[in-house]
Formats: structure tokens, sequence, C-alpha cells
């Protein structure tokens, strides 16, 4: 009864339009005053002590590389990069937009800043070389949720925080399953291309691809410093999300040289503006947590789960729905925050690995952007293309179909995820 109590005063307030961080706290307080005899104080200090540990730092400093990467000119060298491999291919630029999309994921972490980076200057190039708006703007969409897939992410950042799971296991976890995501998107878009016959290309020179590639190098060196200093032990993820930080500054400023020092202000300010913003979801969101776990909510939740008998797999089938119907109404950070602390408990007595789990939730949150009515890629690339919500959602609906063919693949085929953190010794 409690349980229906908070999650449908929380469902209430959302749906009177207040900001989800604000429904968390207002739930949290009703909840505490009203039906337990929890002290104030230590409401007061949860606020505190919710964000205290180490690992949240990773969210600001990747927050501040990817608005640095995305200001300093690393996208442009990278679709340059991605054009010369495959522009000569049936909906060439179409192609290279993915392509570049993945290499941006791979150093930035967030699916917006993806978006941002890459459609701003491939959707006017497209439609300049006589591509259909609606066309290029479905691949932006699809493709720019790769940067919450690939190996630095802040939703996966939060999961881990939440479920205390490797940070780096999880960052890795990811890299397969996205080039998986990536080659399903570029078929989809080559089909769609050739049946309509989209401009392609003229095939550049291996000489071209070499000065694209030397170009564009320095970017991609982030990988290396990611996974090799986590992988060797060097630093942790946060630390690395650090390293990162300060690498995409000094590619940005001293290497590239299209972001300015006095420029650096405003790149700072953008990223403690939305740096803030996580942060007091992610408090709000672990006072939430605090109450589930005094009412011992999730465990109960979990024998409830596991009393229906559905097995490993009915289970998995389970927490897809709710999850897509979840990202109908909250953002991607807010959805783990919540549902991760209520799943976990279950997933585990039924012997999904936690980090399949979370690449698994990750996939869902990858979806969750891609449709209305809160999807935030479709927000960013109106605010692009100039096209209306229901002209995208319509545009978007081959490559979303297929990016829900995909979680049913990342959901039964553990060993895509596992992989490489196992070969790797991460597990």
């Amino acid at each position: 009864m409690n349980a229906v109590i908070i999650f449908g005063l929380l469902l209430a307030l959302m749906l009177t339009g207040m900001p989800i961080s604000i429904s968390l706290g207002l739930t949290v307080l009703t909840f505490i005053f009203t039906m337990t005899q929890v002290p104030v104080e230590s409401v007061a200090m949860k606020l505190f002590t919710g964000i205290e540990k180490w690992e949240i730092m990773a969210v600001p400093f990747f927050i501040l590389a990817g608005n640095f990467l995305t200001h300093g000119g690393v996208a442009k060298r990278m679709i340059n990069f991605a054009t010369s491999m495959v522009g000569h291919f049936h909906g060439g630029l179409a192609l290279a937009s993915i392509l570049a999309c993945s290499m941006f994921a791979l150093v930035c972490g967030s699916s917006v800043a993806t978006v941002v980076a890459i459609g701003s200057i491939v959707l006017p190039a497209m439609v300049a070389h006589g591509y259909p708006m609606r066309f290029g703007a479905g691949v932006i969409i699809t493709a720019g949720s790769l940067g919450i897939l690939m190996l630095p992410s802040i939703p996966k950042v939060i999961y881990a925080i939440s479920t205390n799971t490797s940070i780096g296991a999880l960052f890795v976890a990811g890299l397969l399953p996205g080039i998986t995501l990536a080659l399903m998107l570029a078929v989809v878009t080559w089909y769609i291309a050739r049946k309509n016959n989209y401009p392609r290309m003229v095939r550049a020179t291996w000489g071209e691809r070499l000065q694209a590639f030397r170009k564009s190098v320095w970017g991609l060196m982030l990988v290396v410093i990611i996974v090799g200093g986590i992988y060797s032990g060097m630093f942790t993820a946060t630390e690395a999300a650090a390293m990162a930080a300060v690498y995409s500054f000094f590619v940005s400023i001293y290497v590239y040289k299209d972001l300015r020092l006095k420029d650096v202000p405003r790149v700072l300010l953008d990223s403690a503006n939305m740096s803030a913003m996580l942060l007091y979801i992610i408090t709000n969101a672990v006072l939430f947590s605090f109450v589930l776990a005094n009412e011992n909510m999730p465990h109960r939740l979990a024998d409830w789960l596991l009393s229906m008998d559905l097995g490993q797999h009915g289970f998995l089938f389970v927490v897809n729905l709710i999850l897509l119907a979840a990202g109908n109404f909250m953002d991607p950070s807010s959805i783990i925050l919540i549902m991760a602390p209520i799943f976990f408990p279950a997933a585990v007595q039924l012997g999904v690995n936690p980090v399949h789990f979370g690449i698994l939730i990750d996939v869902n949150m990858e979806v969750g952007l891609c449709h209305p009515p809160v999807g935030l890629n479709l927000y960013v690339a109106s605010g692009i293309s100039k096209l209306g919500i229901t002209e995208l959602t319509k545009a978007v609906m081959p490559w979303l179909l297929t990016m829900i063919v995909f979680l049913v693949i990342v959901t039964y085929w553990p060993w895509l995820t596992l992989v490489l953190p196992k070969a790797m010794g991460m597990m």
C-alpha cells in the first residue's frame, strides 16, 4: 500500500507538469511528514550526503568534456573523416553522420551533445546536397543516441552509483553493442537511400582519407586515454572523466584552436548549469531511494516480481515494457535513479548480470530519447531542422523500429554485452 501511495503521489505531481526533481522532493517530504517517524534532521543530512560519492564527480567532468568537444572543432573533423570513408555509398552523407556520431559517442557521453555537435553541421550539408530534411533528421536523432551507449556515458555513471556496479566495466560493455547498433542503423539508412536514389559523393582517395584521419586523431585519442587508463589501473572512471575534460580543453584551445580562451568561461557556465540540473535531480532521487529503502520497498517489490514466477526472460520482458513506458514522461537520469534500485535486487536473484542489466537499461533510455513526448533528441533535432515534433516522429520511425529490434537482441543475448569486459578482466 505504501508503494502505491508514494508512486501514485509522484505520478500525480508529474502529471501537473511539475519538473521531475521537484516532484521527487515533494513526494518524499509529504510521505515522510505524514506517514513515517523519520526525523527531519535525517532528511537534511541525506540531502548533503547523497551526492558525496566520489563516482558522482564523473558526471560534471563528462559534461564539461562534451562541451569542449562540441565547441572545439572535434566534431567537424570527425565528420570530414567519416565522409571520406563512406561518402561514396548510397546515402553517403547520412552514413557519414552515423559513423561520426559513433566516433563522437566514444569520447562524449551525452546523447544531446552528440546530436547538437554532429547534427548542426551535417543536416545543413545534407539538405545542400539534395537530401530531404526529414531523412537526415531521422538519421541524426537515432544515431545521436549512441552518445549514451558507447564508452563514457552519464546514464551509466548514474546506474553504477545506484547499484554499486563497476563503472569501468559498464563503459567497456557498451562498446560492442554500440558498434552493432551503428551497423544496424547504417544498413537501414543505406537501404532507404538506395531505394530513393539519394545522392552519393565522389570516392575519396586514400591520401585524402589519411589526411582526414590525421586531423581527427587528436579527438579519437581520448578513447585511448579513457579505456587505456581504466584498463591499466592508472586511474578510476571518475579520474578518467577529469582527464577527458583537461584533454578536451587542451585539444580545443591549443591544437585545433577552434575555441578561444575568452570563450572558455561561457563553456564552463553552460557545463555548470547542466551539471547543477543533473545533480539536483540526483539529490532528490537519493532522497526518494532513502524513503524506499526505509520502507523496505525495493526488496518487497522484488519479492512480488519473483512471486509472479516469470522466469528470467519474462522478467526482462516486463522490465523493458515498464522502462519504455516510463520513457514517455521521464528523462533517462530520473528513470534510472527511481527504477534501478527497484528492479536490481530481483534481477540479481534471477541471475541477471549487473553489467548486462545496466546496458539493457541504457538501451531503453536510448529509445526513450527518440520518441515523444519527452524525447530530448527530437526537440534538439527540431531546433536544428525547424521541423515539427509530429513530422519528426514520423520521420524517425524506420530507425526507431530498428532500435526496438536491437533492444530485443541486447536483452536476450548477454554475450554481446559481457564479452569485452570479461576479456579485459574487468569482471
